[in-house]
């Protein structure tokens, strides 16, 4: 491994070499700095979302943010590791509490560390013109009809999650500026943001779901094809 560090950013660069000559290419990742130290503490092996935030936003002290935007941060770039295969879903799959394992940096990575990427992702989301980094969805390679279904059921299970969240977040704003109209000048635009981004995300939702139906209708006939050609 070698690390060169760069300010405001640290570029890590991991190279691994191979018998056979053959070499993969590179990727690179940027990736928050507190985080990565998070994860690189002694005994963090496993964790969940909920563990990793609680701890990430305790090296937030003294700055003014809502635990759900931490929230959605750290599921965010969570969710990037697992994409990157640097973590793997535990194998007990559960709508809440999902454990993720952590493994070993991917061979070829090139990590760039940054600096106050939390703050940064605030000041994109409220740009009205970006969706939110949660609605991003990337895809890696994939290998088999299983694996495709494995990806959308997890990332459903993802979206859902969000879009619970944002419900919940939607619906408490809603009693505030009932029971507490005073409030309506200071609270009305997060509600109206949670609204929306609720809404976004049962869009993500109903893709997902009709996309499994679609594949799942396909494989069906795949096999009755299969099934008439061996009679």
């Amino acid at each position: 491994m070698r690390l060169r560090m760069l300010r405001p950013r640290t570029i890590i660069r991991i190279f691994r070499y191979y018998s056979s000559g053959a070499s993969m290419k590179s990727a690179s990742l940027s990736f928050d700095r507190r985080l990565y130290e998070l994860i690189q503490e002694e005994g963090r092996t496993k964790f969940t979302t909920h563990e990793l935030r609680d701890a990430y936003a305790k090296k937030l002290d003294g700055m003014n943010f809502r635990l759900t935007d931490v929230r959605r941060y750290v599921y965010e770039q969570v969710r990037r590791m697992l994409r990157m295969g640097w973590v793997v879903l535990d194998e007990e799959r559960r709508v809440r509490g999902q454990v993720y394992h952590l493994q070993p940096i991917p061979a070829h990575l090139q990590l760039e560390l940054v600096d106050n990427g939390f703050e940064n992702s605030l000041k994109t989301s409220s740009d009205p013109e970006k969706e939110p980094a949660v609605l991003e969805v990337e895809t890696l390679p994939l290998k088999s009809p299983a694996d495709t279904d494995q990806q959308l059921e997890v990332l459903h299970k993802e979206i859902r999650l969000d879009f619970l969240a944002s419900m919940g977040e939607a619906e408490r704003y809603k009693l505030l500026l009932d029971e507490m109209p005073h409030l309506r000048n200071k609270v009305e635009g997060e509600y109206l943001e949670a609204r929306d981004r609720s809404s976004r995300l049962l869009g993500h939702l109903r893709a997902i779901e009709k996309t499994l139906k679609t594949l799942a209708a396909t494989q069906c006939a795949d096999f009755g094809e299969r099934d008439r050609s061996f009679r």
